[in-house]
């Protein structure tokens, strides 16, 4: 608590996705639980909003995808830029924590080293995926990682980044609160029918790419097979624009709306876009069928960066390819079907998934993030 006459602790925490969302909105209730006179404020969406936290600018206006696509959202990102960084330099906050987001929010952190405030970056740049140069750039501009995957520590501690591995905060986010049946029953779905969930992405250029050819293999499969599909929603997707494409489709989709982690238990397979969301289907457990498309720009620059052998975290923390990927032209409605089927028809197949799904999910530590994370943010702005 502060003391009497003490002027409150000042945060600002910047994301730029829903995923951060999530992960900021649970470290924001853990640090207020710690110091309740404590100040948030950044780039924020639903989540954070619902946790207090003062937004400066909206997250879900941040919806640049890949390197190319980026060219289309510059005006919305120089203006959230030029506004978040002005904040800094007006109201000089005590602490700058960063969730995600590189290319945004390194150019911050160098904004706020230059007027000494201290930079937490939690959930850092793959930097063993692409641009492993980077390493420097963040020993330069930012004060401590928090780290979520094991392996990333020693990347660190080679430079003399201070570093912490705090778990995944998956591990304490994917909690369902429903049954299978509860949540089937919900959305007028059929207990006795077989359901895949359709998750097509966070952003509206990712739900573009990936949702028709979606709702195609789920018009195809339906003629083999008696399924049924559901379609979580991403709070940066507008709903508008999830209908749009499903008034194209013969086929019949339910929307869950906020309930993400419940609709992918009650289901038996899933279908996602590659992102957080495959991690979050593996610790439930699903079997999948990872799916990415880009511009082709974006991809052959991609292609000459990446420096690893999958795009499913799921599949480079298992070291193997335990669940599909298709990537590009890879990416079609025939072999979404095909892949579907070999799994969820052959039971050997689909359980020996499963077992490697809950060998990845041991991988990611014990839950608790948030609450490391916050204890580190306090022991920066000397609450400790």
């Amino acid at each position: 608590m502060n003391g009497a006459g003490k002027k409150p602790k000042r945060v600002m925490l910047v994301v730029g996705e829903a995923s951060g969302d999530l992960h900021g909105a649970r470290l924001a209730h853990a640090l207020v639980e710690r110091d309740p006179a404590l100040e948030i404020f950044g780039v924020a969406g639903e989540r954070l909003r619902g946790e207090g936290v003062r937004v400066l600018f909206d997250v879900a206006r941040l919806t640049g995808m890949g390197l190319t696509e980026l060219a289309g959202s510059l005006t919305t990102l120089w203006t959230a830029y030029r506004l978040i960084g002005g904040a800094l330099r007006e109201e000089k906050p005590d602490l700058l924590i960063l969730i995600d987001f590189p290319e945004f929010n390194l150019r911050l952190a160098r904004i706020a080293k230059g007027l000494g405030i201290p930079v937490l970056y939690y959930i850092g740049p793959q930097i063993w995926a692409w641009r492993p140069r980077r390493v420097k750039q963040i020993a330069r501009r930012v004060d401590r990682m928090a780290v979520v995957f094991p392996f990333e520590v020693s990347i660190y501690e080679r430079e003399g980044v201070e570093v912490s591995f705090v778990g995944h905060p998956l591990l304490d986010a994917v909690c369902p609160t429903q049954s299978r049946e509860a949540t089937l029953k919900q959305h007028g779905l059929d207990l006795s029918k077989s359901t895949i969930a359709l998750l097509p992405g966070s952003r509206r250029r990712e739900v573009a790419y990936h949702l028709p050819v979606m709702l195609e293999a789920a018009e195809r499969l339906c003629h083999g097979m008696d399924v049924q599909f559901i379609l979580a929603r991403a709070s940066t997707v507008e709903r508008d624009e999830i209908r749009r494409f499903l008034a194209r489709s013969s086929i019949q989709v339910a929307i869950a709306e906020g309930n993400a982690y419940d609709v992918l238990n009650a289901c038996d397979f899933v279908w996602a876009a590659s992102g957080t969301a495959t991690l979050e289907t593996a610790l439930l457990l699903k079997p999948m069928v990872i799916m990415y498309r880009l511009a082709w720009l974006t991809y052959g620059l991609a292609r000459l960066l990446v420096r690893v052998d999958h795009i499913g975290m799921v599949n480079i923390l298992a070291g193997e390819k335990v669940v599909p990927e298709l990537i590009q032209e890879e990416v079609t409605a025939e072999r979404i079907v095909r892949e579907t089927t070999r799994i969820m028809h052959e039971s050997s197949v689909y359980h020996d998934t499963v077992a490697k799904l809950a060998a990845v999910r041991q991988k990611l530590g014990a839950p608790g993030a948030a609450d490391r994370v916050a204890e580190i943010a306090l022991e920066m702005m000397g609450k400790n």
